[in-house]
């Protein structure tokens, strides 16, 4: 099955998003109620939502942990998996930065361990952005 066909893209897309929205970790269930619903700061995140791209020469996806739409905004959890995709990571965020997309990241521990701490950091992101939109 040839997945250049954008129908077959979006329908693997779906599938995947849904099996990962089942499977949350512990971390992603604890951010999840605190953002849900426009919880935090009036805004609507989404999670386990695909990123569409074809800056590789083939259309392609991405998963987001959770994203915002409305700020162009995805934060990413990161589990110990991580610590052996820094590499891809990198490049990751380089092509979401090149489609005006910015990444904040927090660690699962981080999220189990200290939610007050991300929250505010979160919170100064979305401030700080809406202030920059705000000037212009």
């Amino acid at each position: 099955m040839s997945l250049n066909d954008k129908k077959k893209l979006v329908e693997v897309a779906k599938i995947v998003c849904r099996e990962l929205r089942k499977n949350s970790t512990k971390a992603e269930r604890i951010f999840w109620e605190q953002v849900r619903n426009r919880r935090f700061c009036g805004k609507k995140f989404y999670r386990q939502y695909p990123i569409f791209h074809d800056i590789t020469g083939k259309e392609t996806f991405f998963i987001a942990d959770f994203f915002c739409f409305e700020e162009k905004l995805i934060v990413e959890l990161d589990g110990k998996y991580h610590q052996y995709r820094l590499k891809e990571d990198e490049e990751r965020i380089k092509i979401l930065n090149h489609l005006e997309l910015s990444v904040i990241r927090f660690t699962n521990d981080e999220i189990e361990n200290d939610l007050e701490s991300v929250l505010l950091k979160l919170g100064k992101h979305l401030l700080g952005s809406m202030g920059l939109k705000n000037n212009h």
